[in-house]
């Protein structure tokens, strides 16, 4: 593989679709945009394990749903590590990249570096948000953490809350390229049966932990066998396969799955993108009254506020903030509503 190859697959979702099986997927490749995400903060290695593995499952869920706006993805437990928060951002144009960005809440002293990253979350939920935008009602789906990684959790995620067979196959960490310093890597194929013309048969019960739904649960008879099939030959994935940046992504389902017939679509590029702003922070305090203002007000006489995702710092003069604001951004006095 040339470098120009590498370069044009690194930090892109690709699209697919196998016509034999009724499959469609993704194959996902992150490098800068996870090095990105995770260089804001200064996470231990298992926690940035986890941020990894949700950033390279939100960028894949992301472009399978013809979102406007945001899909955010929610991992939140009574463990160590508190919570795990993405956001994907649509493309804002044709052949404009989607955006990504993420961070993580944890308790240092009761983290156990050397015990496997997802136990460290405890129990809890995995849920998916989506947000159209303006004038539209978010969605929002729940599922209790299962399966031992957050791969499964989302797999038990679509049986459960979208009736759709699912199966993620990832490999993420940090890698040494020739010439090149240590960063981060992540690769993956998601698959997904594609919904049928019938209605579902209706199982009472799932065969999952604590009655979650399986893929296998919700597929009978010649859709049962395309599944299993089509999973087999996910199964001889190698980890190097999936992060690169040897094998092309179109190479890669040639050779996992030349008889299914794979038809590739436009890849989607993807980068690290942050959407705070002071003005934002300012419409975020804007339902504060004045007293509460003071209350968050420093010794220094200024109202601080940090991004999670990005870090970036906001200094603000608290008369300027909330409903009953004495100034104008600027520093102008502001003119009563009763003028």
């Amino acid at each position: 593989m040339s470098k120009l190859s590498q370069i044009a697959w690194d930090d892109t979702v690709l699209p697919f679709q196998l016509d034999r099986s009724d499959i469609r997927g993704r194959v996902a490749r992150l490098d800068g945009v996870l090095e990105e995400v995770l260089s804001q903060h200064d996470y231990p290695r298992i926690v940035e394990m986890l941020v990894a593995e949700v950033a390279l499952l939100t960028a894949m869920i992301g472009q399978t749903i013809k979102l406007r706006w945001k899909l955010s993805i929610q991992v939140r437990g009574n463990g160590p590590i508190r919570i795990i928060a993405t956001d994907y951002y649509a493309p804002t144009a044709d052949g404009a990249p989607a955006r990504i960005r993420g961070w993580a809440s944890y308790d240092a002293e009761a983290l156990d570096l050397a015990a496997d990253p997802f136990s460290q979350i405890g129990q809890g939920y995995f849920a998916i948000l989506i947000d159209q935008g303006q004038d539209t009602t978010p969605y929002q789906g729940i599922t209790p953490l299962t399966g031992g990684s957050l791969s499964a959790c989302a797999e038990a995620y679509f049986a459960q809350s979208e009736q759709l067979a699912t199966r993620f196959e990832l490999s993420f960490g940090r890698s040494i390229l020739p010439g090149q310093g240590e960063s981060w890597r992540a690769g993956g194929v998601m698959l997904q049966h594609m919904p049928p013309a019938s209605p579902l048969h209706i199982v009472p019960e799932g065969s999952g932990d604590e009655g979650l739904l399986n893929p296998e649960d919700l597929l009978e008879g010649e859709e049962g066998e395309n599944w299993v099939r089509a999973n087999v030959l996910l199964d001889t994935v190698e980890d190097m396969e999936l992060i690169g940046p040897t094998v092309q992504p179109t190479d890669l389902l040639v050779r996992l799955f030349h008889e299914e017939r794979p038809r590739v679509f436009d890849p989607q590029r993807v980068e690290f993108g942050c959407t705070c702003s002071a003005d934002r922070v300012r419409n975020s305090l804007s339902i504060y009254s004045a007293r509460d203002i003071a209350t968050m007000t420093t010794d220094d006489g200024r109202v601080t506020a940090d991004c999670q995702f990005c870090g970036a710092h906001y200094e603000f003069d608290p008369a300027t903030l909330g409903f009953e604001a004495a100034k104008n951004p600027g520093g102008s006095p502001r003119e009563s509503d009763d003028d």
